[in-house]
């Protein structure tokens, strides 16, 4: 799921991490985020807990295998039904893709990258967010939210370095262009992406 102009938004994003603190590194956290941000949260939070469910239910009932059935059948409908309950678009993107449709956008592209850099610097992967207010393709004001994904221990029977070949074999038949392997617990695996229209 893709939200606008990829042009305008790496431009905005260019503009708004020269001028914006990050979120995690302001000297003083704002007690009192905007709604949008305090909305955004809470739907990535959302994202995340329904579908570790969805995953940790069908790795017990079949293994890794399961999981990645898990992951292209349901994914995609929590991200859709979490959109039409807070009236954003919601949805996952990674340097490391696996589903084509989840490819970054620019704006998406330079976060991640800045996400990356962050992490380096020492700064906790779940502490990891950014958002902005910018102009996407019609001139429409768009926040925006993105929120890092950690690689967690669960991840790795379909994300990690040492795949079994039944999951090997699932991946390629469902995702032949996959590139989200080789992870490591702790990684940056990728992050929830959100976008809301401003009246």
């Amino acid at each position: 799921m893709r939200f606008a102009s990829i042009l305008i938004l790496g431009a905005a994003l260019t503009a708004s991490i020269a001028l914006a603190p990050f979120p995690s590194l302001a000297a003083k956290p704002n007690p009192n985020p905007p709604p949008e941000i305090i909305d955004s949260r809470g739907a990535a939070q959302k994202f995340g807990a329904t579908l570790k469910e969805a995953l940790q239910q069908a790795m017990q009932s079949g293994g890794a295998v399961n999981s990645v059935a898990v992951c292209h059948d349901k994914a995609e409908q929590i991200a859709t039904d979490l959109s039409k309950n807070t009236g954003m678009l919601v949805g996952r993107t990674s340097l490391k893709i696996r589903n084509p449709a989840n490819a970054p956008d620019n704006w998406e592209l330079a976060v991640l990258k800045q996400f990356d850099a962050r992490k380096a610097q020492g700064e906790p992967i779940d502490k990891l967010e950014f958002f902005a207010v910018i102009d996407d393709d019609q001139g429409q004001k768009t926040f925006r939210y993105m929120k890092a994904i950690p690689t967690a221990a669960l991840c790795l029977g379909c994300h990690g370095e040492h795949l079994t070949p039944e999951v090997d074999a699932k991946l390629k038949e469902l995702y032949p262009n996959d590139t989200a392997r080789g992870f490591k617990e702790g990684d940056l695996r990728g992050a929830f992406t959100l976008a809301k229209p401003l009246q």
